[in-house]
C-alpha cells in the first residue's frame, strides 16, 4: 500500500460502531484543520486506529469511513476497485443490461463510496457529489468509470444544499443533450440538469413493471407523473383504456409527452396541484381503476418528519377517495427520513381519515441497483406501497 502518511483525526469516544459517518459532536477538533474532503487516518479516544475516510470540519457528518482495514489504501486503485465491484454487481449479479440501460452504478454507502452517486442512462454517465471528499477526488472517480464505460460521455453536478453544508464550490456544465433510454421495451428521455435530480428515476423500475400488471383494461390516474414513467407502463405495456397524468411542473410534463410519443401512448397530461384537482375530482363523483401518488421528496430535515407524515396523510386521504371499490392504489414516499414503519402507519391513518379499507399487496423500494448495506440504513430511502382500496 501507499505509506504516505495521513493526517490524523482522534475521536472523542471509542469506536464501537461500524457506520461509515461519524458525527462532529464525536471528532476532536485537528490543531491543523485539513481541508473539507482530504483523506485522513482515524483513531478512538485512546488512540486506536480504526479507520480511513474523508475528513470535512465544517460538515455535520465529519468523517466519511471508506475502510477500516489499515492495509488498505484509499487511492485511485481503491477507487478502481470499487466501482468495478459496483458495475459487476448490476452486470453480472443483477443482469440488469438484459433489461435496461438505465441503471444506477453507484450508490453512495451502499456500494461502500459514500457521497458519490453515479447513474448510467445509455452512453452518458451522470455523477452526483454528496460530500466534499467525493468531490475532491472525481478524476479518480471519472477514471474508474471510463476504464468500465469506454466512449461514455460525463455529467456532473451537486445540489446548492449540499455544496453550502460540505464547502465546496461546484457549477455545474451546460445541461447534455437528453439521451434516449430502454427499459423493459419502453423508451424514455433522461435529462439530466433539468433539476429532477440526475434525470430520470431508474429506482422505480421494477414497481413501474409490477403495476403495468394491474392495467389492462382499466383507467388509471398518475398524480405527481413527472415524466410519465408510471402512466406509460400503464398505456404501453400495460394495456390500459384510459390514462390521466398529472403534476405542477409544467417543464417536466413536457418531457412526459415526448415519452409518451416514443411509446406511441396516449396518455392525457395535466398540470395541476394534487389537492385542489383530487378534491374536485371527489365533488364530481370522478374515481379510477388504478391510482399511483409518487410525490417529490418532502423534507430533509429531521425537524419536519412530523409535517411531512402530515402532507403524506392528507394526499393520501384524497388519493383513496378516487380509487373504484376494489382498485389498486400504489403510494409512494423517495422521504428517507421517513421510515418504513411510520409510512405504513401513515396508509393506515389515511385510510381511516378516508373512510376506506386498505389491504395491503406489496411493500416494495428501490431496484437493486440500489443496494443498502445492513448497517447502513440511510441508504434506504425509497417506499412504494401496493394496495387495494375496499
Amino acid at each position: 500500500m501507499n505509506t504516505t502518511a495521513l493526517p490524523v483525526i482522534q475521536l472523542k469516544i471509542e469506536r464501537r460502531s461500524n457506520h461509515p459517518w461519524i458525527f462532529q459532536k464525536m471528532v476532536e477538533k485537528p490543531v491543523a484543520k485539513p481541508k473539507p474532503g482530504s483523506l485522513v487516518d482515524i483513531v478512538d479516544n485512546t488512540g486506536k486506529w480504526v479507520g480511513r475516510g474523508f475528513y470535512n470540519g465544517h460538515s455535520r457528518i465529519a468523517l466519511r469511513v471508506l475502510t477500516e482495514d489499515r492495509h488498505e489504501a484509499v487511492d485511485e486503485a481503491f477507487f478502481a476497485r470499487k466501482i468495478a465491484e459496483a458495475v459487476a454487481l448490476r452486470r453480472d449479479l443483477l443482469r440488469l443490461d438484459e433489461h435496461t440501460d438505465a441503471w444506477r452504478v453507484v450508490h453512495s454507502e451502499g456500494d461502500g463510496l459514500s457521497g458519490l452517486v453515479v447513474d448510467r442512462y445509455g452512453d452518458l454517465l451522470v455523477v452526483e457529489f454528496f460530500s466534499a471528499g467525493a468531490f475532491r477526488y472525481r478524476e479518480w472517480v471519472y477514471a474508474a468509470l471510463r476504464e468500465k464505460f469506454p466512449g461514455c460521455r460525463f455529467y456532473s453536478f451537486a445540489e446548492e444544499h449540499v455544496q453550502k453544508q460540505e464547502s465546496f464550490d461546484f457549477r455545474a456544465p451546460p445541461a447534455p443533450e437528453p439521451s434516449i433510454v430502454t427499459e423493459h421495451g419502453l423508451k424514455f428521455r433522461a435529462t439530466p440538469g433539468s433539476g429532477h435530480k440526475t434525470g430520470f428515476f431508474a429506482d422505480q423500475r421494477d414497481n413501474r413493471e409490477f403495476l403495468s400488471r394491474f392495467t389492462a383494461g382499466k383507467t388509471v390516474l398518475d398524480i405527481c407523473c413527472n415524466s410519465g414513467g408510471f402512466a406509460i407502463y400503464a398505456k404501453a405495456r400495460g394495456g390500459a383504456t384510459e390514462v390521466t397524468g398529472i403534476d405542477l411542473d409544467e417543464e417536466i410534463l413536457e418531457v412526459a409527452e415526448k415519452n409518451a410519443r416514443l411509446n406511441n401512448a396516449k396518455v392525457k397530461f395535466t398540470q395541476a396541484d394534487l389537492f385542489p384537482y383530487l378534491r374536485d375530482a371527489q365533488q364530481r363523483g370522478d374515481q379510477w381503476d388504478v391510482v399511483i401518488l409518487d410525490p417529490a421528496k418532502l423534507t430533509r430535515d429531521r425537524e419536519q418528519v412530523i409535517a411531512a407524515l402530515k402532507k403524506y396523510n392528507d394526499m393520501n386521504k384524497l388519493a383513496m377517495q378516487v380509487v373504484k371499490p376494489g382498485g389498486v392504489l400504489l403510494t409512494c414516499s423517495c422521504t428517507g427520513l421517513v421510515s418504513e414503519e411510520e409510512f405504513l402507519d401513515m396508509i393506515r391513518r389515511a385510510a381511516f381519515y378516508a373512510g376506506r379499507t386498505v389491504q395491503v399487496l406489496k411493500v416494495s423500494g428501490a431496484g437493486g441497483d440500489h443496494p443498502f448495506m445492513a448497517h447502513v440504513k440511510e441508504s434506504r430511502y425509497l417506499k412504494a406501497v401496493f394496495c387495494r382500496v375496499l
